[in-house]
């Protein structure tokens, strides 16, 4: 199947990213997965799997995973979701997008089987989730490393088994907030880990902690306990780190990653490779794999001149990251401009505050291009009622325009919100 023609049937599918499921999570079932999977080949047993959950830093964690994996000589397979451009971005094999081409026969393969199996249509979601599990299995991947979409237990991805099961935190996203929602996301995470799992824990509130090891996982290694950071410093363009883990101690570590936050991931990242080889990693390849990663859409530095950055940040542990890696790695800046564009399911005024807003000269909200996009101005009474200064400036683009016209050589614009809003922002710097 063509590419494009790929795009339109996978368009025509009920897509939960665009349109949230309704109701509670009750009544969910991995049988529709599973038996599409079957009809497959169950193409998912062919290799190990490194299944990852978590609130914030899944899509972080995956791609310095990945990137020592590649240092160890592996062929890696990686799906994490969602895009900032197009969906090839989700499927990786060595680091780097699959072809076009390869995503339209893989998806093609799978919305044939679909139909000749007489069933009906799956999800946007499950369609491209097998399609990935298909084209890892076709390329012999020796390792798939696979994010979750949303949760865990019932998630289209918990197809897999995992080898090494990694939950990074637990976190106020998707959930309303109330009574006893920790508890409740934290069991739905804990459906990827599986008996013959090792589970490597990243959620520092020991309360719970019985939620994942209820699980039995044959092994545990939990954040503070079994690894840690040793050190964490700033250092030109990234941050020098120091990790202990169950099979070593690595000093001197220089991470091309801005952020404390991110500094957390690499030592979660690390101690699941070192898991997934059940030995320490060599030195030489832990320094090229953290020295050279990539991380795009999260505190990525587009632009210099005035420096353009942009992220990720769409809900409060997210902005509260930023705000506070902002603060630690870019505090010698001169004005700082924030355009910021979100979708729904979270509180704006909550984010805004988060993001803090008042350090802004001025705050450009605009409405992100999806069906889900909370308004701009919307946007800006929550700027505003968080301290902030804010135009509303509707499209991405012109928001975009609005600061940058404004910044000088020595600003900071940040870019920050949903994922369309980023991934726009990306391709307009490539231009500038």
């Amino acid at each position: 199947m063509e590419f494009d023609e790929a795009l339109a049937r996978l368009d025509a599918l009920i897509n939960y990213e665009i349109v949230p499921r309704a109701g509670a999570i009750e009544g969910l079932t991995l049988d529709p997965m599973q038996q599409l999977m079957s009809l497959l080949g169950d193409p998912q047993q062919a290799y190990p799997v490194i299944h990852i959950t978590g609130t914030n830093g899944k899509g972080s964690t995956s791609r310095l995973m990945e990137s020592l994996l590649q240092a160890m000589g592996l062929r890696v397979g990686t799906y994490t979701s969602p895009h900032l451009e197009s969906v090839v971005e989700r499927i990786r094999l060595g680091g780097e997008p699959i072809s076009t081409v390869a995503v339209g026969e893989a998806v093609g393969t799978v919305l044939t089987a679909v139909e000749a199996s007489g069933r009906e249509p799956m999800t946007w979601f499950e369609t491209v989730t097998a399609a990935a599990l298909l084209e890892f299995a076709n390329e012999a991947v020796d390792v798939a490393i696979v994010e979750v979409g949303m949760l865990g237990r019932y998630d289209a991805t918990n197809v897999v088994s995992a080898q090494v099961a990694v939950i990074t935190n637990i976190g106020l996203d998707h959930s309303s907030g109330e009574g006893e929602w920790r508890r409740t996301i934290a069991s739905e995470k804990a459906g990827i880990i599986e008996p013959a799992s090792t589970l490597v824990l990243g959620e520092l509130d020991e309360t719970l902690h019985p939620i994942f090891l209820d699980e039995g996982p044959a092994r545990a290694v939990v954040r503070g306990e079994g690894f840690d950071l040793t050190d964490d410093r700033l250092a030109v363009g990234g941050r020098l780190l120091g990790v202990r883990t169950p099979r070593g101690l690595y000093d001197e570590v220089f991470l091309s990653l801005h952020g404390a936050h991110q500094a957390e991931n690499a030592s979660l990242a690390l101690t699941a490779v070192e898991e997934f080889f059940d030995s320490p990693l060599p030195d030489d390849v832990v320094e090229e794999a953290f020295g050279t990663v990539v991380v795009p859409g999260r505190l990525e530095v587009v632009h210099r001149s005035p420096t353009i950055m942009v992220d990720t940040a769409h809900n409060v542990p997210g902005a509260e990251a930023l705000a506070e890696s902002i603060a630690d790695d870019f505090g010698q800046a001169g004005r700082r401009y924030l355009v910021f564009g979100m979708q729904d399911g979270r509180v704006p005024v909550d984010v805004a505050r988060a993001l803090q807003v008042a350090n802004y000269q001025l705050v450009a909200t605009c409405t992100a291009p999806t069906a889900r996009s909370v308004d701009a101005e919307m946007l800006a009474d929550a700027v505003r009622e968080a301290g902030g200064q804010a135009d509303a400036v509707f499209d991405v683009e012109s928001a975009f325009d609005h600061v940058y016209n404004q910044a000088e050589d020595n600003d900071l614009i940040v870019v920050a919100g949903s994922n369309p809003v980023v991934g726009i922002v990306r391709a307009l710097a490539e231009d500038l």
